[in-house]
């Protein structure tokens, strides 16, 4: 005879009695993930801009734009 102390479905992640704490904590995580990876995205887009906006012109010294070329050799 096998006892047991409680009952166990198939929607409880293998815990007894109804408790889902794993699949609530499952889902937070996912959500954490997501925003964490959208704060890191945005830091690179920052990072990158910052990298573009301290490039300067290699005969000059005069900070230029190179995504736009705001500055053109005159002819």
């Amino acid at each position: 005879m096998l006892m047991t102390d409680g009952r166990t479905d198939g929607r409880t992640d293998g815990r007894k009695d109804g408790q889902t704490d794993r699949q609530t904590d499952r889902q937070t995580d996912r959500q954490t993930d997501r925003q964490t990876d959208r704060q890191t995205d945005r830091q690179t887009d920052r990072q990158t801009d910052r990298q573009t906006d301290r490039q300067t012109d290699r005969q000059t010294d005069r900070q230029t734009d190179r995504q736009t070329d705001r500055q053109i050799a005159k002819f």
